[in-house]
């Protein structure tokens, strides 16, 4: 199948008409046509829809663009490696932001040093989210939470489950709540007022499910997705919060204003999971930037600056 047959196709998919695509392509409408029914013709089925106002993908055709994205995106990326022996290109990487709060800056001066020709696109949002952008391919690799992960369920995702994280309670010093209480059981906190993330947080998610076991509803008088003003809202002494250590990495001089206990009864641990597209599908920059990031994982971990982690011994 030609490359710039697939490229003048993708020209069609991104202007929604044949007639526009020509003319940017600088070729005549008739001989575009001829390209698109050459290419319905060797895949069997039809791509596009026609009427008057343009052309719009059938659902085979969105099926074929999804692949042929990810053919052009490693053709760029081909090209730009053949250009030079050191690693070029770019990838992205979703991380929740407890967890770009220990390891972000971390790995950035690791790829920094090692691939320097490398550009890097981190986001950070809700592990939800960050599923969610991993299967729609917007991102290469993230690192997610959520207890349903599961390689059966995810056919196209490379996962290892890479580290597991005790969760503490944590509240602002001399918070009228914290005096004579007894923390390390999470039933202590019932009725502790609480702000937490919302729903498809993968946090929220793990502490709902311990809640439900223990047959109670917390007093959760907020919820927010943003870790900054939940830790403000903390800090400020509305309530207390559930959170993995790591959250408390950002904040300057920690000790001087939050009390921290970590929950020991029920046993309380997030996992933490390495995923990312299938390898067939990750780009040269992708793959080395998913061994770097398990190696900053192992690092952080063996040298005691994540504190509450522990790392899963493969089987």
């Amino acid at each position: 199948m030609d490359i710039k047959l697939l490229s003048n196709f993708m020209k069609v998919v991104e202007l929604g008409s044949i007639n526009l695509a020509a003319y940017e392509l600088n070729i005549s409408q008739s001989t575009l046509s001829q390209q698109i029914t050459r290419l319905e013709s060797e895949l069997s089925t039809r791509l596009f829809n026609r009427s008057p106002l343009g052309v719009q993908p059938t659902e085979a055709g969105m099926a074929f663009i999804t692949e042929i994205q990810l053919v052009l995106r490693h053709l760029d990326q081909a090209k730009i490696a053949a250009k030079s022996a050191r690693l070029h290109g770019k990838f992205s990487l979703g991380l929740a932001p407890t967890t770009s709060a220990i390891l972000g800056i971390p790995f950035l001066e690791k790829m920094s040093e090692r691939y320097p020709g490398v550009k890097i696109h981190i986001v950070e949002s809700l592990s939800g989210y960050l599923s969610n952008m991993l299967n729609s391919r917007q991102l290469d690799i993230a690192i997610l939470f959520d207890q349903r992960i599961d390689s059966r369920l995810h056919k196209r995702w490379e996962i290892q489950h890479i580290v597991d994280e005790d969760m503490y309670f944590i509240a602002a010093k001399n918070s009228s709540f914290t005096h004579e209480l007894d923390f390390v059981k999470l039933e202590n906190l019932i009725k502790i007022p609480l702000i937490l993330p919302s729903g498809p947080h993968g946090l929220r998610t793990i502490l709902d499910e311990h809640f439900k076991r223990l047959n109670f509803n917390p007093n959760i008088i907020c919820e927010i997705d943003a870790l900054n003003l939940l830790m403000d809202a903390v800090l400020l002494g509305m309530g207390g919060t559930i959170q993995p250590w790591s959250i408390l990495n950002r904040i300057e001089n920690f000790s001087d204003k939050f009390i921290c206990f970590k929950v020991l009864e029920p046993q309380f641990i997030r996992h933490n999971y390495l995923c990312s597209l299938s390898d067939d599908e990750m780009s040269p920059p992708a793959l080395a930037a998913r061994v770097v990031l398990s190696e900053c994982i192992k690092e952080l971990v063996n040298k005691g600056n994540w504190i509450g982690a522990r790392l899963i011994e493969k089987s």
